[in-house]
């Protein structure tokens, strides 16, 4: 509990003051970046989603922002959103301690699947372990703490059109490639208002960016960036690789969801997502710097309906459905 409530005396995080995107023109830098997330999807190792918004003026880019992807460990955002929600409406404290049932064991990253039966949990440790080190075991525990339905009704309640829980995550089977489902439009709307502070409320909010800062599993969005802060979560399944999050970059913040799905390899999801990452700092540093210089309209092109995805995928092959052993990191 002292670990915990240390880490969310850390979350004093200042980000860009957000504004809604009235205008009906892409800025420059965003326009440039449209044309590269497309360029970059054509040539994608197999299906992508991904959207990246600028929290300054509410302009993104994006490419089938609002396709229905695997969310594999992305869907512990929503989790932890509905376990902030009962404790603001002071269901329990992060002191409640939760006892760990067998059907809540799930092994892969993290060690609570190895505690025995009977051991109890403080919330507070169940979160950070779920985000920063994706324990399944203790994202199960929590999800049957806080309800299923409850997790479920919670995202239709914010306007997620497409993120589902159907079960509890058990990695050792294929379905869980459908029963935990999600799209870059919506986690990127999550994470906006999670940035904003208005997602449960003002505390809840830094609470959760302070955990999801701990993100231990760095091999994605940050890794082509220089050392800045970065709240995010990954999640992978044996054909899936996904990663979404706040970056707080020197002229700007941004929001970022890059999901892929029937790879041939999870090392060719890595090198597209780290691509998509390095691209959209670029061109959103460049955004921060117009901003700056009071340049912010200029070279302007018309923005992309968000609900109108832009297809630019292939029919793929299905990877054979093998099941995957490993956590959903």
């Amino acid at each position: 509990m002292r670990y915990f409530l240390a880490l969310l005396t850390a979350a004093a995080i200042t980000g860009s003051s957000i504004a809604p995107a009235n205008a009906l023109s892409l800025p420059g830098p965003l326009a440039e970046l449209q044309a590269t997330l497309t360029q970059a999807a054509q040539r994608a190792p197999g299906r992508v989603a991904m959207e990246v918004k600028d929290l300054g003026s509410g302009f993104s880019s994006s490419i089938n922002a609002n396709a229905v992807m695997p969310a594999a460990s992305t869907i512990k955002i929503p989790v932890m959103v509905e376990v902030f929600q009962q404790l603001q409406a002071g269901k329990f404290d992060l002191n409640h301690r939760v006892t760990l049932m067998p059907h809540d064991r799930d092994w892969g990253s993290g060690d609570i699947a190895d505690a025995p039966v009977g051991s109890t949990f403080p919330v507070s440790q169940l979160l950070t372990q779920m985000i920063a080190v994706s324990d399944n075991t203790a994202a199960n525990m929590l999800i049957r703490l806080v309800g299923r339905s409850n997790i479920n009704a919670e995202m239709r309640d914010l306007g997620l059109r497409h993120t589902r829980l159907s079960d509890y995550i058990h990695t050792a089977g294929w379905s869980i490639r459908n029963t935990l489902r999600t799209s870059p439009a919506d986690m990127v709307r999550l994470l906006s208002d999670m940035a904003q502070k208005r997602l449960v409320d003002e505390w809840s909010s830094q609470a959760m960016i302070a955990i999801l800062e701990r993100q231990e599993i760095n091999t994605l969005i940050p890794e082509p960036l220089p050392q800045i802060p970065i709240a995010h979560k990954t999640g992978s399944l044996a054909d899936t690789l996904n990663d979404v999050g706040i970056v707080y970059a020197s002229n700007g913040t941004y929001i970022i969801a890059v999901m892929t799905t029937q790879l041939p390899t999870l090392s060719a999801g890595r090198r597209f997502i780290r691509r998509v990452s390095s691209m959209a700092y670029k061109d959103l540093q460049q955004l921060g710097h117009m901003r700056a210089l009071d340049t912010f309209g200029a070279s302007a092109a018309p923005v992309p309906d968000p609900d109108q995805d832009t297809p630019v995928w292939a029919p793929q092959t299905p990877v054979p459905a093998t099941p995957n052993p490993e956590a959903t990191p």
